[in-house]
């Protein structure tokens, strides 16, 4: 018997060249831009104008996409917003004497 082993386990996923989470952003941008098309065409908006904007909206999405994906390869964008979410530094409101001011401890009884 043959079994077929799946060798790309623990692998990233891979299309065409983008990696990992700009799947998610190009599959999620070009469904969006289907979404509205389909929206402004049931709302009367001009044909032409609908397949422009699609058009426009589609190529901008696979631009952005895949320069994002060139520009900060497969973890980037991950890293960029663990960076946003913490502060670039502390801010200490109190004096300084508060911070050097020695109390003693009161021995509980």
């Amino acid at each position: 018997m043959n079994y077929n082993i799946n060798k790309g386990i623990g692998r990233t996923v891979k299309f065409k060249g983008l990696k990992a989470q700009y799947l998610f952003i190009f599959a999620g941008g070009l469904l969006g831009t289907l979404i509205l098309v389909m929206i402004l065409y049931m709302a009367g908006v001009n044909s032409y104008i609908c397949l422009f904007l699609g058009a426009v909206g589609a190529s901008l999405i696979v631009w952005q996409t895949f320069s994002l994906n060139r520009k900060y390869g497969e973890h980037g964008l991950m890293k960029i917003a663990a960076n946003n979410r913490y502060p670039r530094y502390i801010i200490c409101r109190k004096p300084v004497h508060r911070y050097l001011k020695f109390t003693p401890k009161q021995n509980a009884v």
